[in-house]
């Protein structure tokens, strides 16, 4: 997503990297209809294309809108293009996109996304649904609605915001998949030396890009980069049961795998919790 990460990512090097990943241990491969207009979804087909899926390894779309149309007929349409390009007749798990930029009562009502998704499940195109998007609040409406399978929510569970927590709690109780994403915060917790003042693709507030920088210091003393402490900190949440990482580049799949396993003190965690931002400035607590 070159309006995202700031940089265009060659197409060969992206097919290269989804091939390493479909023959690593990651069990899990996620994307969206609407990721780069379909081109994430095309170079994952290609790489399925050119090895054919691993065993075990999962991958998942998501259903988005076209401008402002989320009509059920939309959702059919998103299906059709992402059976398409990933060349997959059935896909196992399909989210609702970011609902929170759409108006609830038409994406839950008769003829609308959300019945149109269970509709392709029991047609069997779809094995699951999911709901995806950020905005916690918004998102556990559509959890309370007691029919989606999974649960994907971006930068509400890291090191320095929990706005969250509650929400995956509630979707745990259900017996929902949880999926933790943006746990880098848009790649500030990845490369706090970068220089970045923007957390969640917004402008992180005095107090968040403190306590990163504290967060930093404390892991500079133990020996730990804040990127292998953001990442295992997802990892050990309980009510999460995958967590999602962005890579553009081959050599960062071996990278994130050994700091996935890298040992760290609890001491360590126990500072980085007295550093995190208290709830009042959470993304969500802000509105």
């Amino acid at each position: 997503m070159p309006a995202v990460l700031g940089y265009e990512v060659p197409s060969d090097r992206a097919v290269d990297l989804v091939e390493r990943v479909l023959t690593s241990p990651v069990g899990v491969i996620d994307t969206s209809n609407g990721y780069n207009d379909g081109e994430s979804e095309r170079r994952i087909g290609r790489a399925l294309a050119n090895i054919g899926p691993a065993s075990g390894t999962l991958v998942v779309t998501k259903v988005d809108a076209e401008r402002r149309d989320y009509s059920g007929d939309r959702v059919r349409a998103s299906v059709r293009e992402s059976q398409e390009r990933l060349g997959m007749d059935h896909l196992p798990l399909v989210h609702l996109h970011d609902p929170e930029f759409h108006d609830f009562d038409d994406l839950s009502g008769p003829g609308g996304a959300v019945r149109t998704l269970l509709q392709l499940k029991e047609e069997g195109v779809i094995g699951a649904i999911g709901v995806a998007g950020g905005h916690a609040p918004t998102i556990s409406r559509y959890v309370e609605l007691g029919v989606f399978d999974a649960l994907l929510v971006h930068n509400r569970l890291t090191l320095v915001d929990r706005s969250a927590e509650r929400l995956f709690e509630r979707a745990a109780s259900r017996g929902m998949a949880v999926f933790n994403a943006g746990i880098y915060g848009g790649g500030i917790l990845a490369s706090p030396e970068a220089g970045r003042s923007t957390y969640a693709y917004r402008p992180a507030s005095p107090a968040v890009l403190e306590a990163i920088a504290s967060m930093h210091a404390a892991c500079i003393r133990h020996g730990i980069p804040l990127a292998t402490a953001a990442l295992q900190a997802s990892l050990r949440e309980p009510t999460v049961d995958c967590t999602l990482v962005g890579m553009s580049r081959p050599e960062r799949l071996e990278a994130t795998l050994r700091a996935a396993s890298e040992p760290i003190p609890e001491s360590l965690w126990h500072e980085l919790d007295e550093l995190r931002p208290s709830p009042e400035l959470w993304i969500d607590a802000q509105g």
